[in-house]
């Protein structure tokens, strides 16, 4: 396996030594002497009944992470941040590396993974960062972290951001993909090796008023990657008028690279937004279309577990496409968050009805450093997958 991560961040090293001044290294070296260690956990029981599968799942996973991050300050600076995930009482999931199939799948698999490892450059409104990384586009739909899974999935890349008062730009040559399946991979790669290219630019010109527009050029390898591998362009938009707000997305995708099958499909959504008191109430239409049914619109590097129910049922998105009509509320009573949602999923080609979803959610804090999360999600086929409910208890700590 290649190490995109070491290699880049050699390389941007040896650069940086040509380049930079003097006294910016002695504000590198005071920056690396005042950085602290972060660590915390996160340990969670996630249960899955799924009709057509032998067993319930029972996943009883926790997540160690150290982290060293310097603050982005004017110059260089660097961070390193590496998770271990592990299981505590008996394994009773299937994680996509273990085998268990006669459990449903709870995609954490075990190992100690370095999730970061960069070296950031900034001077004034533009930074640079080489190496493995976060990558957070927006609201996470094309872009993302999945960061609710134990393992992070991050990057290995180069990334150049400009930003300014009212306009933000950026720039990211992709090599690999360190997906949520590692460290070492099974039914699904842990991986992606690649060349791809995400653009991304933000424009505000008026207070509560955002446009965006995106172009990613994906191109992946290993196992699935190919299949994945896509060309999409599209525009954003985002709009608060005092209680009420507005946003809309409107994209374009087709085959890209080696990806052995030619489609071209659309994407759009539209969602509005009514905040009464404590609650903030949304409503939305979101279609990822279909080539006649033969191949359909896909996020392959988004964070889906915010998107289209907490049951994950539309990770791959069906060949005729998906449309989802949803109603979502939040609010807070004291300290407490709570969270409803409830989906109508359809075909975007043929209006095939492929069933409901309503999803429930309650977080606390418990004074700075203890975090608690109840999660509830229930899926009831029509006639796509099969019925599923899902059950989520999470304790977080950071020392």
């Amino acid at each position: 396996m290649r190490n995109h991560t070491l290699d880049a961040a050699a390389a941007a090293m040896v650069v940086a030594s040509f380049l930079a001044p003097l006294h910016t290294f002695a504000e590198f070296a005071d920056g690396l002497r005042d950085t602290k260690l972060d660590f915390n956990v996160r340990y969670r029981i996630e249960t899955v009944d799924q009709d057509g599968i032998e067993k319930d799942a029972r996943a009883s996973t926790a997540k160690a992470r150290l982290s060293w991050i310097m603050p982005s300050s004017e110059g260089f600076s660097m961070g390193l941040e590496g998770d271990h995930v592990f299981v505590i009482g008996e394994e009773r999931y299937n994680s996509t590396t273990n085998g268990l199939t006669e459990y449903p799948v709870v995609a954490d698999p075990t190992g100690f993974d370095l999730n970061q490892a960069y070296l950031r450059y900034r001077d004034g409104s533009l930074t640079v960062t080489m190496g493995r990384q976060r990558i957070l586009h927006g609201e996470q739909r094309f872009v993302g972290g999945v960061a609710w899974r134990q393992n992070e999935q991050t990057f290995d890349a180069l990334r150049v951001q400009s930003v300014h008062d009212r306009a933000s730009i950026e720039y990211s040559h992709v090599f690999n993909v360190n997906r949520i399946f590692g460290p070492d991979g099974g039914v699904q790669p842990a991986e992606w090796e690649g060349n791809s290219h995400l653009f991304r630019l933000e424009v505000k010109p008026a207070e509560g008023h955002a446009f965006g527009s995106f172009v990613y050029l994906m191109d992946f390898e290993n196992d699935n990657g190919p299949a994945n591998a896509n060309r999409t362009y599209g525009i954003d938009y985002d709009a608060s008028f005092g209680a009420f707000g507005l946003s809309a997305s409107i994209a374009r995708q087709s085959d890209w690279a080696d990806n052995p099958r030619p489609y071209d499909v659309g994407y759009y959504t539209v969602e509005a937004r009514f905040e009464r008191g404590p609650v903030m109430y949304r409503t939305g239409y979101e279609v990822l279309g279909s080539d006649d049914g033969n191949a359909s619109f896909r996020h392959p590097i988004a964070t889906l577990h915010k998107f289209q129910g907490w049951t994950d049922k539309f990770l791959t998105t069906p060949a005729a496409g998906v449309e989802d009509f949803y109603l979502k509320a939040t609010g807070k009573i004291g300290s407490a968050v709570l969270g409803v949602a409830l989906h109508d999923f359809k075909a975007a080609k043929g209006g095939t009805d492929y069933g409901r979803e309503a999803d429930l959610s309650v977080s606390w804090p418990v004074g700075e450093k203890v975090g608690l999360l109840f999660k509830f999600a229930r899926y009831s086929a029509r006639q796509h997958a099969t019925n599923t409910t899902k059950g989520w208890f999470v304790v977080t700590y950071r020392l």
